[in-house]
């Protein structure tokens, strides 16, 4: 079984910008709606089916939460789940904010 790899947030927005990664932000909807990363996909327990059936297996994830520590519990998970390629981003959304743009809505 394969485990998930750590990935800074500027590795984050390299494959972001190449359009080469599925970014999947698992915070509370409020933070989510109030900021996140730009084609960030909000990823609850009610939207896990959707992820799944609209997302390649192969297709790298990187994972987002606050801090980067639940991030890798939610990784882990999606790994278990089939998913090849999995990041947990160090120092999550807080870490991103101070350095990039963000985008706010659903």
């Amino acid at each position: 079984m394969s485990e998930f790899k750590h990935i800074s947030p500027q590795e984050t927005f390299a494959k972001a910008e190449a359009g080469e990664v599925a970014i999947v932000d698992i915070r509370d909807e409020q933070s989510f709606v109030a900021a996140h990363m730009p084609k960030a996909f909000h990823l609850t327990n009610g939207t896990m089916h959707q992820f799944s059936q609209e997302t390649d297996y192969e297709t790298p994830v990187i994972v987002v939460c606050y801090h980067g520590i639940s991030s890798q519990q939610a990784a882990q998970y999606l790994v278990h789940q089939g998913f090849e390629d999995v990041y947990s981003m160090d120092g999550g959304f807080e870490a991103w904010r101070a350095q990039y743009p963000v985008e706010s809505g659903e």
